[in-house]
């Protein structure tokens, strides 16, 4: 939900980078499946085609959709030629908006109601044995022309 008050669509968004895979793109194998948005977490890449859906997005338990960026799949990545940077805004839940301003005790509350919430790869943080931890969402400066 965006309203039009100044002020509230800022603190309520977050606006992290994408890549897109080009490539994949024009050769249709994102159409058959293949990866071809990666959203930046910082400390790896998510390939879930819904991630503004995801509820893990800002507690990542690290599904099959996840990508560290010291792998070797990550280097590979960024070292297409046919990759386009872009910016995507995030709604944030109330949660999530709480995780932001209220500091580590709203965090730890969002990752105790995330334990036993299924990831886009199907499995909970619990059954997949990470840690409970997160790590915020990268901001992106976004620089608008005046007109």
């Amino acid at each position: 939900m965006v309203y039009s008050e100044a002020g509230y669509f800022e603190r309520n968004v977050r606006t992290i980078e994408v890549l897109v895979d080009r490539d994949a793109v024009a050769s249709g194998a994102a159409a058959t499946g293949e990866a071809w948005q990666h959203y930046d977490l910082g400390h790896g890449y998510c390939t879930y085609t819904f991630f503004e859906q995801c509820q893990h997005r800002m507690a990542c338990a690290r599904c099959d959709f996840y990508t560290p960026k010291e792998s070797t799949k990550a280097q590979l990545l960024e070292a297409k030629s046919n990759l386009q940077k872009m910016a995507v805004s995030i709604p944030l839940t109330e949660d999530e908006q709480a995780a932001v301003t209220d500091g580590q005790s709203a965090l730890d509350r969002l990752l105790d109601r995330l334990a036993d919430t299924l990831t886009p790869a199907g499995p909970t943080p619990l059954q997949i044995g990470v840690p409970a931890r997160a790590t915020m969402l990268p901001v992106v400066e976004i620089n608008r022309k005046s007109t």
